[in-house]
């Protein structure tokens, strides 16, 4: 009889250990979401840091990047990583503003003097280290920045040569208050939307032009309906990779890796950028993009009440303010290549 039982508790701690042994922790799932596709130099980044991360913790996680506003619009996604349902998410500097005021300085018009002196405010963190953590209330942070290049206007019908031809145009501009304001000083009419509904609007006729980077007239397509792109340069506005902050948080001794994995997203992407704006310039020539470089100094002169307007209501920006300029006299303006 002892026997018998002495057996089968032997065979239930074989079976025990079996099952203990087959099981395995479940991975845990982190989401990532964009608004570009799949051959943006965001989705190589963010492809980049998913490979690194899961080579040094595989086990533990499972990175899922989801482009192309499959998780919803910008704004969606922003608050979507507010409360938790996704993880992390790649959004435009420019919605930001209505998330925490301070990051009205980077959506002013003509702040940098060069990519150079951009490059070099972006890199520096104690000017974005302040602004990048100003929403920790709200749910979220900043952990890294992205390249966007600069953002000029393009148009289906007629060049802007000068801020007078974009009267009476309707102009696709990013949800933010101060896109607004911009386009309205240059005389334009503003239509904010998601980017994701440009293509169609543009098709439509419900709008007449968009103001975005190179990337976008290939990219995604706008290049097909806009003809014209005019290098009025009126903007270089930062991508910024958000991460909800309570998952930060928990992420312990972990968190050492996916610093380091935000470290190779910067890198790879802005790598990337780089050639896949040549790449893009290209290809909208072929698709019949005619571009066109005209004097910024009318552009500049349009939107320069914008710039004192925002930094005397919000005067906490002024002191960012100031450290831009001091990088604008050492990286001065030069002549754009044509």
């Amino acid at each position: 009889m002892f026997k018998r039982f002495k057996n089968l508790i032997l065979c239930l701690l074989v079976l025990v250990t079996m099952v203990a042994c087959s099981s395995k922790p479940e991975k845990k799932i982190i989401r990532i979401g964009h608004n570009q596709s799949q051959n943006h130099p965001t989705h190589l980044g963010l492809l980049a840091f998913e490979k690194y991360v899961e080579n040094e913790l595989g086990d533990k996680y499972d990175i899922q990047v989801f482009p192309s506003e499959l998780l919803g619009s910008q704004t969606d996604m922003v608050q979507l990583t507010q409360t938790g349902a996704i993880n992390m998410v790649v959004a435009s500097n420019s919605i930001l503003e209505t998330f925490d005021d301070v990051y009205e300085i980077f959506n002013l018009p003509y702040l940098f003097a060069s990519s150079e002196a951009y490059h070099a405010v972006m890199d520096d963190k104690s000017i974005t280290d302040s602004i990048f953590t100003s929403t920790r209330d709200g749910g979220f942070e900043a952990v890294t920045w992205l390249d966007a290049g600069s953002r000029s206007f393009y148009t289906k019908d007629k060049p802007i040569e000068k801020p007078d031809d974009l009267k009476g145009l309707k102009i696709r501009v990013q949800q933010s208050p101060t896109n607004v304001r911009m386009m309205n000083l240059l005389g334009g009419s503003a239509s904010p939307m998601g980017f994701g509904e440009v293509y169609t609007a543009l098709q439509s006729g419900i709008i007449d032009g968009a103001e975005n980077n190179e990337m976008s007239l290939t990219d995604n397509g706008h290049g097909e309906v806009c003809k014209y792109y005019s290098y009025d340069m009126h903007q270089m506005i930062p991508d910024i990779v958000l991460a909800n902050y309570e998952w930060l948080e928990s992420l312990g001794e972990d968190r050492k890796v996916f610093d380091e994995g935000f470290k190779v997203l910067n890198k790879v992407q802005r790598e990337k950028w780089v050639s896949a704006v040549d790449n893009a310039k290209e290809g909208a020539k072929k698709l019949g993009v005619n571009f066109i470089y005209p004097d910024q100094k009318p552009f500049v002169e349009a939107v320069a009440p914008l710039t004192e307007e925002v930094l005397n209501r919000n005067e906490k920006l002024k002191p960012f303010y100031e450290k831009i300029q001091e990088y604008n006299k050492k990286y001065p303006a030069k002549e754009e290549a044509k």
